[in-house]
Order: structure tokens, then C-alpha cells, then sequence
């Protein structure tokens, strides 16, 4: 296979298909100078509009691009010094047909218009605003030529909209400080609008963009017109005040669960343009607490979950201190690592009841970001948290032990722009450094380093890619924390068959390196293909800002994917991929080979389906024993699909099954996941989405021991199930006063049976790679809830092993009521509950979630929260 995509990358090279010449649109705005600016009620009505033409004859982009729309849509542009003006004039032959949906802000329902300003010139960033005909705002930004979408930045502008015999109109007033741009005397920005037309699910737009093209923001039209723009000192002060009452089952005896809560907190967030491009930002003091709960989730393996950031502050301007450098998740910086939850723990006596922190405090935080003009994307942040300690009570006697120190995170990140915005080379550096004052946190680093470097090269109108990048790790602390280090399930240098790593228990510090090279093709044609190769050293260590799942790998990846330009028969749209990759460790241990071929297919109807099948041949797992020998997998098929109904309809239904299955039934694993959707009216959305996992495996791991000076490493045949249901409830009072919902009962059980040995990991049938303990080996205690194992037979427990069944229960909820009052100040009023117990595993997972769930009280948050944003 790597034969045959080196060969058709070379043909394409040679003879492939050229790009189609696409005329770029230009659009010349006016200065108002002495006029009075527009009036914002939607009416399109003042004179002021009068010195610009309009602009229009969009273009279909899907679902049949370049062809005629239904409806035709046309647009002005204006502005003064202080703000960019549009008017919005949308078709319609029956008015009345209009769907006007409201949501909470970013909602994206209805019809809509949306105006996407490259202010920066880089063809690459973009600034989002999109308007709905129900007077909904959704705002974001664009990066990565289109790939990568944050919509967790709210910018204050203003909207309105009106529906009248023509059709429907919008007009929209944007403070120029809240965009970018440099100070030219005469500027020229990256140019686009889409219309959704709702009815028929079309999509068209000003600037014609071919479905091949090579990506987004670099194929805009042009603004032009632009002159004597006056960098806009931006100054924003936002003061919040919060009130907090949480009340839980009071716990007798324990001095620190009396039954509330009551805490008042206030804080000060900043934004001061430096420059009209770089901005600083800073935060006092911060309240980063989440309207929306993370997912429940449980992971047999040890690894870490990832969760993804929703904290506003880390959010914004995410793009530019990205450094996603291999595959999956892993990262240089992971902001969550900001603000975690404490991760020492004391060392208590029984009967010592403990107050222990709920996340680390954030003293305060300051982000210089931005792009300038010359192509420079820059960005520096800088973080201190404070120390934390945990309160205890022994006997009436009170202490308190330090479990977090005080920690100072930087991050550093620039990248340059040359050969005509085609090209780009960039650096990040990231620091955390901690104050360890105390023994009993010796077992964190001290100070943690990371570097990287990384380049993206495109050709041929952006037909072909080359993209790099290297990094590199220091970690350093005593040989408690550094020993740790090696032995933790990312490393695991104790693993008994590597003849590459072993555990130096003098060690003090740590350097690892990793990276990626990539070339492909990515615009023109029905086809894109690329390769590629990863790798992460033993040694690389990442997790004190960053994330890293596993080190010592090395991957090889193919992958060549085919895309319809065209609708045909009953398809809007088919997308296919086939991938194959292979996956070694640093002592050339041949780990993984996997193929798969995916394919999604959007229908006239508007329906989707997606499914995707993966076949791994080979399959041995480092960390499986978590520091055993290297444990192999049985050949496995994994096959899924999806279907999701018309997004458009009041009622709508989604639903998917994976299945995976290991050769002998080995393993097994069956997931069904179901949803529904009703909009009984249009400021109401009701959603329901269940889920069941039933999971299976002859050898999950257990725990490891000891015998006669051997190793012993536990496996048993598992039977895990897991439920759970998302229910959300959407209500919109108008465009700024919203009311959601969310909850999400879940439940995991497992039990054990048949526990074994492993005696050959490597076997290629299941059951030759370990050793069932029969009858007279293995007994259980119920009163030490352990099984006894006496493995020779002679009468004496040679070892026990704790019993593994689990049944996790856990309820999490939250009912937010948010009013933007004026724009960009809210108000939030918030009533979060949340429970989580363990279960009798012997139950069923209805009566485990009735006893968990419904026959305890729950611990209930009640947050009253409100800012207002000063613009000076």
C-alpha cells in the first residue's frame, strides 16, 4: 500500500489535475466621513447606505456548487471611525415560509447570514459573525484555513433583523476594536458571506470557493476601500461578582460536612490593546467555573481522559498557542493542567476527618496575543497558582497539609508568514516551575520544560503540503518525582522485556524528543492523499502543561481519501477514506498494524450516514501488564455506523452501533447509541440521547504480585456494562435571555470471574497466554471482600487479590438561566446538582442508578454570577 500511494502521489505530482482559476470578487466600501451612521433596527432605510452599490450574485456552495441559489442575496458595506457597517437584503418569494428559530447565542438555527472578515490579511484567520433571521448572534474564529472553528469568542456588536414582502433584512454594526488589522494607510481584507436557506438546506455564498479547494480563508474575495483606518485603542474592564451556596448530606461528626456552603467572590477581567493587532489580557482573582459538567467517563487502562477546554480566558486565541505536533490529543499545552484539582493527597489516621481542595486557585493571569500586520502570530501566557492545603480534624485537633504548591506556568508561541501567506515557520516554548516546600509533594517535578519548532510549506496554489515539527522535553525534581516519572503508565521504563529503558532510581532529570513529517495533497480533484511518520521517545514527558498519553512509539501513517464534487442519484455528498498505519517502540518491536475505510454520505433528504470499518492484524500492547512483559492482542474487526435524520425537522432522530470483535472471542465490544430531538416551537428545543456499552475481554488486566520472587500479573474475564443519557432542554425567551438544561445519569458495572496468570503474553491463541487458577488454587473471602490464591496447593494463601467488581454511579446536572442584559455583560443564575456513590455490583445497573441516584440526596450548587463589560 505505501508502494502504491508513493506512486500516485508521484503521477499526481507529474500529471495531476491543475486547480480551476477562480476570479477573486472585490467589494469597495466608503468612509461616512460627516454622514450620521446607520441606524441598527434592521430596516435598511437611512440615506447613509445610499454612497456604496450593493454587492450580491451568489453563488450555490452545496449542496450542487456553482450553480444558481434558490434565493438571491445582496450586501453594503460602510464604516466610520469607530465601527464597520453591513446591510443584508436576503430573497425570498414567500416571506411567510421564513423560518425564524431562536437559540442561545452560537446557536446556528434557522435561516441565516454570516460575514467572515480576514482582517489580518494572512489568508489563514478569520474573524466569524453570523446572523440569524430570529435576531440570533453566533460569532467565532476561523483558523487554520478554515479547519478549526473557536466559538467561545464573544465580541460585543449589534443586530437587527426584519422580515418584510421581499424577503428578509439584517443590519449589523461591528466596533472595530474588536477585530485586528494593521495600521495601512490603505487596507485590503480577506472577504466572504454565506446564506443558509433553511428550507432546502443551501448553502450559498459571495465568493465562489470550489468544493476542492485547498481550504477557506485563503480563497476569499477582497475588501477594498479601507483608508485612514484608525487602530481602535482597545480597553475593556470586566468586574463579576459571584455568589455561591452548595448544600449536601450533612455527615455526622465530620466538622468540615455540617450541610452548606456560602461563599461571596468577585473578580476583575481586562483587555488592553497594546496595538491594534497584539492584545494582553489579564484576570484577577478568576472565576473558571463551568456552566457545562464534563462528561462522565472511566478507563480501565490508567491513562488519562482529555477533556476539552470551555474556560473563556484559555479559550480565546486558542489557535495561536496550539501545538498539537503528533496525533490524537497530545500537545505542549493542555490549559486544563491551569487550575487543576490538588495532586497530593495527606496521610491520615483513622478516625481524622478531611477538607480537601476542589480545584487549585488561580491567583491571576495575563496573555499577550495577536497577530501583526508583518505576518507575526505572537503569543506569551503566564499563570501563577497558589498553594493548597488540606484541612483536618483528628479528634477535635486541626492541621492542615500542603497537597498543591505554588506554581508559575509560561507558554511562549511565535510563528512567521512568508512566501506569500504559503509558508509559515513558528517556535513555542512552555515552563512550569513549583515552589516545593514540603516532602510530602516530592513526588512532583520542580521545574518541567518543553521547545518546539514547526514549519508547513504549501505549493501549487496550495495543491501540495510539506509540515514538520520536532519537540523536545526537560523535566527535573528529586529522584522521588524523576523515579515516578519512569514508572508512571505513560513510561513504564520497568516494563521486564525492554531491553531499551530501565528505571535509574538516581536519576534527578529527564529529556525526551518527538515529532511529525507529513506530505500530502490536499486541494483539487476528487482525491487528497498523504503520508506520514510520528514519533515520541521514551524519555519525552509533557503532562505538567502539556498532554501526553504515551511515550516510546513510533507510527507510519497512509491515508488516501476521495471526496464527490457533485450531487448524483439520492447523494448531496460522499466522503471515503482508507488509512492504513503501523506502530513500533524505540527497541523496533513491531506493535501495531491497522486499516481502515470509512465513509459518510450526506442524502437529498438531508439524512447522513457514516460508517467505518478497522481491521488490526497486529496488535501488542507496553502497557497493558502497566509494567509487565508486552502483552499481545488477538486479530480484531471493528465496524460501525451512524445515521443522523434532517437536522432542519421539528422531530429528528440519530442513532449509531460500533462493534468490535477480537478473534476467538477474546474480546468484545458492543455500544448502541440513540437520540432524539423535538422542537414542538421555535424558542424550544427538548433532547434525549441514551446510551448502552456492553464490554467483554477473556484478559483484562487485574493487578500484579508475587510468587517465590517471580512475577505474578493478574488477568480476568471481564463483563463490564455501562449506561447513560444526555438530556438537554433549550428555552429562548428572546435572542439575549436564555434557559438550558443539562443532566446525565451514568452507571458502570464490572465483574470478574475465571482470574488467570500470564505465563506466555505473546501467545498468538488467547487462552496460551495465561493460566486459569482452577477451583482449589482460588477461594473468596467475603468478610476481607479478597480473593486467596494458593498457587501451589499446599494449603497457604501464597497472595490475595482485592476484589476488582466496581458499579460506579454518577449524576451531574445543571439549569442555567443567562441574560445579556447589555452587550457583552451578563447575568447567570445557576442551580447545579451532582451525586456520585458506588453501587452493589451484584445489582442490576437500574437498581444500582435507583439506589445511587434516587435514594440519596445529592450535593446541589446554587451560583449567582454577573459581569459587566466597561469599553473605554
Amino acid at each position: 500500500m505505501r508502494y502504491i500511494l508513493l506512486f500516485v502521489f508521484i503521477f499526481q505530482c507529474t500529471f495531476g489535475q491543475q486547480a480551476a482559476k477562480v476570479e477573486k470578487k472585490i467589494y469597495t466600501t466608503k468612509s461616512l466621513e460627516t454622514l450620521a451612521p446607520p441606524i441598527i433596527d434592521g430596516l435598511l432605510t437611512d440615506s447613509s447606505w445610499d454612497i456604496v452599490d450593493w454587492t450580491g450574485d451568489y453563488i450555490e456552495n452545496l449542496p450542487d456548487e456553482n450553480t444558481p441559489p434558490i434565493e438571491q442575496t445582496k450586501f453594503k458595506i460602510v464604516y466610520d471611525k469607530e465601527f464597520i457597517y453591513f446591510a443584508f437584503r436576503c430573497y425570498d418569494k414567500d416571506p411567510k415560509e421564513i423560518v425564524k428559530r431562536l437559540s442561545r447565542r452560537d446557536g446556528f438555527e434557522g435561516d441565516w447570514i454570516e460575514i467572515n472578515l480576514d482582517s489580518h490579511g494572512d489568508k489563514r484567520t478569520s474573524f466569524s459573525f453570523s446572523a440569524s433571521v430570529a435576531g440570533v448572534k453566533s460569532d467565532g474564529f476561523i483558523s487554520d484555513n478554515g479547519n478549526s472553528w473557536e466559538g467561545n469568542w464573544n465580541p460585543i456588536w449589534y443586530l437587527k433583523t426584519n422580515i418584510d414582502k421581499e424577503g428578509w433584512t439584517a443590519e449589523i454594526k461591528i466596533p472595530l476594536s474588536q477585530l485586528k488589522f494593521g495600521n495601512d494607510t490603505d487596507q485590503v481584507w480577506g472577504l466572504q458571506s454565506t446564506r443558509r436557506y433553511f428550507r432546502t438546506e443551501e448553502r450559498s455564498v459571495w465568493q465562489r470557493i470550489p468544493l476542492d479547494a485547498p481550504g477557506w480563508v485563503s480563497e476569499f474575495g477582497e475588501l477594498h476601500g479601507l483608508k485612514n483606518l484608525v487602530p481602535q485603542g482597545q480597553i475593556e474592564i470586566q468586574p463579576f461578582f459571584t455568589s455561591k451556596l452548595k448544600t449536601y448530606p450533612r455527615e455526622a461528626g465530620n466538622p468540615f460536612r455540617t450541610g452548606n456552603d456560602f461563599k461571596l467572590n468577585g473578580g476583575l477581567d481586562a483587555k488592553v490593546g497594546i496595538t491594534n493587532d497584539l492584545t494582553l489580557d489579564l484576570t484577577i482573582n478568576p472565576d473558571f467555573g463551568q456552566v457545562e459538567a464534563d462528561p462522565a467517563a472511566i478507563a480501565l487502562d490508567g491513562f488519562q481522559i482529555f477533556f476539552q477546554e470551555q474556560r473563556p480566558f484559555f479559550v480565546e486565541n486558542k489557535n495561536i498557542f496550539n501545538y498539537n505536533f503528533a496525533d490524537g490529543q497530545d500537545n505542549l499545552f493542555y490549559s486544563r493542567r491551569i487550575g487543576r484539582n490538588p495532586q497530593g493527597y495527606p496521610k491520615k489516621a483513622n478516625g481524622t476527618f478531611i477538607d480537601f481542595p476542589d480545584n487549585t486557585a488561580i491567583l491571576g493571569a495575563a496573555k499577550f496575543s495577536g497577530k501583526t500586520k508583518s505576518g507575526w502570530s505572537l503569543g506569551i501566557l503566564e499563570s501563577v497558582t497558589n498553594k493548597e492545603f488540606a484541612k483536618m480534624d483528628e479528634n477535635g485537633n486541626r492541621s492542615k497539609e500542603l497537597v498543591e504548591p505554588l506554581t508559575n506556568y509560561f507558554v511562549g508561541r511565535a510563528q512567521k508568514d512568508f512566501n506569500n501567506k504559503n509558508s509559515f515557520i513558528g517556535g513555542i516554548i512552555t515552563a512550569t516551575n513549583r515552589n516545593l516546600e514540603s516532602t510530602e509533594l516530592n513526588f512532583l517535578h520542580k521545574d518541567a520544560y518543553g521547545a518546539g519548532v514547526d514549519f508547513l510549506h504549501n505549493w501549487k496554489n496550495r495543491k501540495y503540503y510539506f509540515a514538520s515539527n520536532f519537540v523536545a522535553s526537560h523535566v527535573q525534581g528529586s529522584t522521588e518525582a524523576i523515579t515516578a516519572t519512569q514508572q508512571n503508565i505513560t513510561h513504564l521504563f520497568q516494563r521486564v522485556d525492554a531491553g531499551h529503558v530501565s528505571v535509574n532510581p538516581n536519576r534527578t532529570s529527564l529529556t525526551g524528543t518527538g515529532g511529525k513529517i507529513e506530505i500530502g495533497k490536499a486541494s483539487v480533484g476528487n482525491w487528497r492523499y498523504n503520508g506520514s511518520i510520528n514519533w515520541r521517545s521514551p524519555e519525552l514527558e509533557l503532562n505538567d502543561v502539556g498532554f501526553l498519553r504515551q511515550a516510546d512509539e513510533i507510527r507510519q501513517y497512509a491515508v488516501l481519501s476521495h471526496q464527490t464534487l457533485k450531487p448524483f442519484g439520492q447523494f448531496r455528498r460522499i466522503d471515503s477514506r482508507l488509512e492504513q498505519f503501523s506502530g513500533y517502540d524505540f527497541e523496533g518491536n513491531f506493535n501495531k498494524m491497522q486499516y481502515s475505510l470509512g465513509s459518510g454520505a450526506s442524502l437529498k433528504n438531508n439524512w447522513n450516514v457514516n460508517v467505518l470499518v478497522i481491521y488490526n492484524p497486529v496488535n501488542y500492547s507496553n502497557s497493558v501488564l502497566q509494567g509487565g512483559p508486552r502483552f499481545r492482542y488477538s486479530e480484531s474487526l471493528f465496524n460501525s455506523i451512524a445515521l443522523n435524520t434532517d437536522s432542519r425537522k421539528k422531530l429528528r432522530f440519530n442513532a449509531a452501533i460500533y462493534e468490535s470483535q477480537g478473534k476467538s472471542n477474546s474480546f468484545s465490544y458492543t455500544e448502541f447509541s440513540t437520540g432524539v430531538t423535538y422542537q414542538p416551537i421555535n424558542a424550544l428545543t427538548v433532547s434525549l440521547n441514551p446510551n448502552f456499552a456492553a464490554n467483554k475481554s477473556r484478559t483484562q488486566y487485574v493487578t500484579q504480585t508475587s510468587f517465590n520472587s517471580e512475577s505474578r500479573y493478574i488477568t480476568a474475564d471481564l463483563n463490564q456494562r455501562t449506561m447513560s443519557a444526555s438530556i438537554r432542554l433549550d428555552y429562548s425567551i428572546n435572542p439575549n435571555l436564555t434557559i438550558q438544561y443539562y443532566g446525565q445519569p451514568f452507571i458502570s458495572k464490572g465483574r470478574y470471574k475465571d482470574f488467570n496468570r500470564v505465563t506466555n503474553p505473546t501467545a498468538k491463541y488467547y487462552g496460551d497466554r495465561m493460566a486459569l487458577f482452577d477451583a482449589k488454587q482460588i477461594s473468596f473471602d467475603a468478610s476481607k471482600n479478597t480473593y486467596s490464591v494458593d498457587e501451589d496447593i499446599n494449603g497457604t494463601a501464597d497472595y490475595s487479590i482485592g476484589n476488582p467488581d466496581f458499579s460506579f454511579v454518577q449524576f451531574r446536572s445543571n439549569l442555567v438561566l443567562r441574560w445579556e442584559y447589555i452587550p457583552g455583560s451578563e447575568l447567570f443564575l445557576v442551580w447545579s446538582q451532582g451525586i456520585t456513590g458506588n453501587a452493589n455490583p451484584r445489582e442490576d445497573l437500574f437498581m444500582g442508578l435507583d439506589s445511587q441516584i434516587l435514594g440519596r440526596k445529592p450535593e446541589n450548587i446554587f451560583l449567582i454570577k454577573a459581569t459587566y463589560r466597561f469599553v473605554l
